[in-house]
């Protein structure tokens, strides 16, 4: 799944894979938001953790699940 977050005072957004489902990533973004955690934390499909500080978070926008697409006819 593609996740885009997007930070504060920062021209470019992060872009991941994530192994994660929606309701996951969901469920992380809120907890970061509440209060209930100081960062945004999300590992990637190759294991890189990537941490946001929660009070920097501008959007995130969660795209839907991909499939694994293989050869040069995949578009």
């Amino acid at each position: 799944m593609e996740v885009k977050i997007g930070v504060q005072h920062t021209p470019r957004e992060i872009v991941l894979e994530s192994g994660l489902s929606a309701g996951e990533v969901e469920s992380a973004v809120a907890e970061a938001l509440t209060g209930k955690a100081q960062l945004l934390s999300l590992t990637d499909e190759k294991g890189r953790k990537v941490l946001v500080p929660a009070d920097r978070i501008a959007y995130v926008e969660i795209g839907e699940p991909s499939t694994r697409r293989v050869g040069f006819g995949a578009l």
